[in-house]
This record gives C-alpha cells, structure tokens and sequence, in this order.
C-alpha cells in the first residue's frame, strides 16, 4: 500500500505532465494558425528568400589586441611539483636541488624586526587578521592534502632573454622540487613542458629568475618605466588564471607605493596596484601597459573570496630590473646596504615636536659593533640628510642605504640635543644586521605594585620596577597593566605588558621613582613620548609611542 507521501508526489508529477500537455497543445494549436493546416510548410515559395553570406573579416583591431599579440608570445605558463618526503630526501642526497638557489634573508634597518619566515606563500588560510586577505596566486594543494602525495600548482612568467632566462614570483616556485614550463608556442597536450632551473630568488621583493635550455632564440617583452606610469592608465594583465593560459584581462593604474605588509616585511614591497583582473595563475604574470611595455610583475590581491574584486597588487619594473641584475650576476642573489640601525617609520605629530623633527628618521637603536655604532650615532638622533640630500622618510632612507655597496662609505648629518652633527658611516651587507638581531633576554617576570598613582590617574598605565634578576644592560619601568579607553590605550600601549619603559619625552628612566618624577610634571596638553623595549630583543632599540593629553 503506497504511503501518504508516495501518493503526494504522484499526484503532483500528474499535476506537472498535465499542465505541460496543456501547454503543448497550446503550442501545437499557435503552429497550426501560424502555418496552416499541419504538414503543409514545404508548400511554401521561398524563391524569394536571400540567402545568408559570412561576411568577409574586418579588423577591428584596437591598442589591447596589438599588445596581446606582441606580448602574449613571451608569456609563460609555469607548473610545479613538490615531492613527497621520502622521494625529496632520495632526491636531494643523490643530485641538486631546485630549492638550493641563494635566497636573501628579510634584515631590516625598520620596525618590526622579526625573523618569522614568510615561507612565500603569506597571505593563505589560518594566519588571521588582514594578512587572510592578501591571497598569492600560487596555484598549490589543499591545506588538507596529504604529504605523502605529490603536490603540483600553477603560475605563470614572462620571458626577459632570448637564451631562456624568465622573471616570475618567487612564491610561485618556492619549495618546488620540479619546475616545468610552458611556452606559447607549445602544442597541447606536450606533457608538463621545458624542465627549468632556479637561478636565484629575493624574498624580499617576491621575485624569482628561472632558465630553461632553448635551442632557438626565444620571443621576449619589452620593459617599461614603472616610474612613470600614472594613477588612470590604461593596462592588462596576461597568464594563466585556472590553467586557462594566455588570458588578457584590462584595467587601470588604481594607486602606486601601495605597501600591503607593515614593518620590515614590507619595507622593499611598494606595489601598483590595478583593477584589471588577475586571479590564481596569474602570479608572476606582466602587467602591461599601452606602449606594450611591462611595467610590473602580478603579485598579489585583495580578496575576502579567494577570487578577484578589483585590487590587485604588481611589483614595480623598476624594482624588477634591479633585482634581475643583482640574480644573475656572479653571486645570485640581492646584496642591501645597511648601516646597523633600526628606526620607527611612522611618528605622531607629538613624537615629531618633542623631538623637534619634521622630516627625517629618528634612530631607535643602534647594534653594538655595526658601522653607525662606530661613527657614534646613537639613539634618539635624527638623520636629516644623506650626503647632503635630505631625508624625507624611512622609505627614503632604507630605499637610498640598501642601494649602496658593501664597503662604501656614506655621509649622514643629524640632530642630536637640538645641534646639528655629521658622521661618516660604511655600509654592511644586510645580512649582517640580521644576523646581529637574531639574540635577545628573557623576558622579566613582573614585580608587584601597590596604590594608585600619577601614572595611573593621568595615563592610565600601572608600572613597577624591573626584577632583581633583570640584564644589567636594561634599565626603565615594566609596563603592568594598562586601563581601557585610557591615553595610554589610546596612543597604543594596549597589549605592550610586560614591555619596558626606557624614557619618557627623551629623559631616561632608570626605576620607578624616577619614572613618577617624570610624569607628575606633566600637565593637560603636554606632549608625553615613550620608548617602549621589548625585553625579548633589546636591541631593537624599542618603539616610539606618543600623544597629547586631553
């Protein structure tokens, strides 16, 4: 016996074919009155009709089509594979690796000195905050994927020389065990294409060179000046987004410097940024503009669905240029300038008037032994000019000291007490510097606090004094608490417990008492500067923190 439910659905699919028939002879009735009587249409004369032609083709060639076809032919589809443990051990211990290629270390002469390694592929699931949404166009395996199976992903390059060599990202061939390329001119179906080799790669940039053997003179881009190219310009993009190779898309110049990571991360990362669409696969890709010229290599995008919503993120050719040349020299790789010191990049307006500096870097620290220790530079100075040029910023700063060689000198003037000074500094490798920062203390343990005082009335911070077994070298106040919505919350030092206080408005602090002494003369629109250390990395020289109080 059917049940309720059964008897239900046979009632509708009844239902259905019934108004269906119906409307099939509503149909069938409109063609008899269209037509006549049924079977009669192949009595209709229709010696009259004119028969259709294909139109001989016009061109309608526009900028975007003649740049497709110049450029297109230097791009490249780029495919990697990743082992399996066991197979990448065999591998290694009986021949070279793809991945042995020199990579330059992220050494910062800036703020936020952490030696976390980025491993090529920020940006991706679980690392929280805004960096979820700064997606690579690495094409690579699923989080879940198993690590005994092979990995493969997708990307794409472009072609600089005829005898092979290629500029991509380097998240795109990091941790690769194989790397195959595609070229245009490939028929499919060739299997995974040419076999390349790792000529170098610069983290900092996310850039790579890779070469594949060509026994003919291979097609090549032209590359433009990224400097000046302008906010509203026309350009497109060229790769192989899903695997769907040789895809033109078309947009404009949105914005230049776009710094997307703060800190030392970011400091060699100023992007274009587009609206032409790029998504997974474009990465490595040109982005080209009207005079058919590269300006730019497809980097990286915002997105809050893993696809494209209009801003993409190119690294400028000029960069390019500069780190190609450094690749393929003798040593394979980017050598930066450096001249040992860390500095804060941002300031607010009340950092810049009790430091009385309006342009220029104000050094936070100086590592013991670097070439600015040497020349005498010290914490608290500001640089104002670099041979004589001044010195709008840190940008400006890390951009014109990286350029130098190892082994040049430089003159710096800066401020020092309100009198103006010189010193000639030599520059290091870059490398050194980090590897000066790769130490630090223990953290000190917090020491107990008792009543309310001017530092928690007036700020809204709660201090003690450093623990018996503290570094000799450190010296200042512990940060214990700090009160919501207080001044202190407000100008940053939320979340900072257990950080150090080392002075106050440029007046160093030594305990406790010294550090009230300090506060209590502070009144309703004083100006009121920390340098906060972190007792972790005390040679970073700590961070500038500041405001005004209401």
């Amino acid at each position: 016996m059917k049940s309720l439910l059964e008897r239900l659905r046979t009632r509708r699919l009844a239902s259905t074919f019934t108004i269906l028939a119906t409307l099939s002879a509503g149909i069938l009735i409109g063609s008899v009155v269209a037509h006549g009587v049924r079977g009669q249409e192949s009595k209709v004369d229709s010696s009259d009709a004119t028969p259709l032609k294909v139109p001989s083709p016009k061109d309608l060639s526009t900028d975007f089509t003649r740049i497709a076809k110049d450029v297109g032919p230097a791009v490249v589809n780029i495919n990697t594979e990743t082992l399996p443990k066991e197979q990448q051990q065999s591998r290694r211990h009986g021949g070279r690796s793809f991945r042995q290629a020199p990579q330059n270390p992220d050494s910062p002469d800036g703020d936020d000195n952490d030696d976390q390694d980025q491993g090529g592929q920020g940006g991706q699931g679980g690392q929280g905050g805004m960096q979820d949404f700064f997606n690579r166009f690495f094409g690579g395996p699923d989080q879940g994927q198993q690590d005994d199976q092979a990995h493969a992903a997708l990307g794409s390059g472009f072609i600089v020389d005829p005898k092979g060599y290629i500029v991509t990202n380097n998240h795109v061939v990091d941790k690769a065990d194989r790397i195959y390329v595609k070229l245009a001119s490939d028929p499919d179906g060739n299997g995974p294409g040419h076999p390349a080799k790792v000529v170098g790669v610069d983290k900092a940039t996310d850039l790579a060179v890779i070469k594949i053997d060509a026994d003919r003179p291979l097609p090549t881009v032209k590359l433009g000046n990224s400097d000046g190219s302008q906010v509203g310009d026309w350009v497109i993009a060229i790769g192989s987004p899903f695997s769907l190779n040789q895809t033109v898309t078309a947009g404009i110049v949105s914005a230049k410097n776009r710094t997307i990571e703060p800190g030392a991360r970011g400091q060699f990362q100023h992007f274009i940024q587009t609206d032409a669409a790029i998504n997974p696969g474009n990465s490595g890709g040109p982005l080209v503009n009207m005079a058919g010229e590269v300006i730019g290599v497809n980097t990286a995008i915002f997105t809050q669905s893993a696809g494209y919503q209009g801003i993409g993120f190119a690294m400028p050719a000029d960069t390019v240029v500069d780190v190609y040349n450094a690749i393929v020299g003798p040593e394979h790789k980017v050598v930066r300038g450096s001249i040992g010191i860390t500095f804060q990049p941002a300031l607010s307006s009340a950092v810049q008037r009790v430091y009385g500096v309006k342009n220029g870097v104000i050094i936070r620290g100086v590592q013991p032994g670097m070439p600015a220790d040497k020349a005498g530079l010290k914490p608290g100075d500001v640089i104002t000019t670099i041979n004589g040029r001044p010195v709008k910023d840190g940008d400006d700063l890390v951009n014109d000291i990286s350029a130098r060689k190892p082994g040049s000198t430089v003159q710096l003037g800066y401020i020092r007490d309100g009198k103006q000074s010189a010193a000639t500094v030599s520059i290091i490798d870059r490398s050194k510097m980090e590897a000066a920062l790769g130490t630090g203390n223990e953290e000190p343990e917090n020491a107990p606090d008792s009543g309310v005082d001017a530092s928690q009335s007036k700020l809204g911070i709660t201090v003690a004094d450093l623990p018996s077994n503290a570094p000799s070298s450190l010296h200042g106040v512990v940060i214990q608490n700090v009160k919501a919505g207080s001044f202190a919350d407000e100008i940053g030092i939320s979340g900072l417990e257990g950080a150090i206080i080392t002075s106050v408005n440029k007046q160093p602090v030594h305990n406790k008492s010294e550090y009230n002494s300090i506060i209590s003369g502070l009144k309703s629109g004083s100006d009121v500067v920390f340098n906060v250390v972190d007792p972790q990395h005390p040679k970073d020289g700590g961070t500038l923190l500041g405001g005004t109080l209401p």
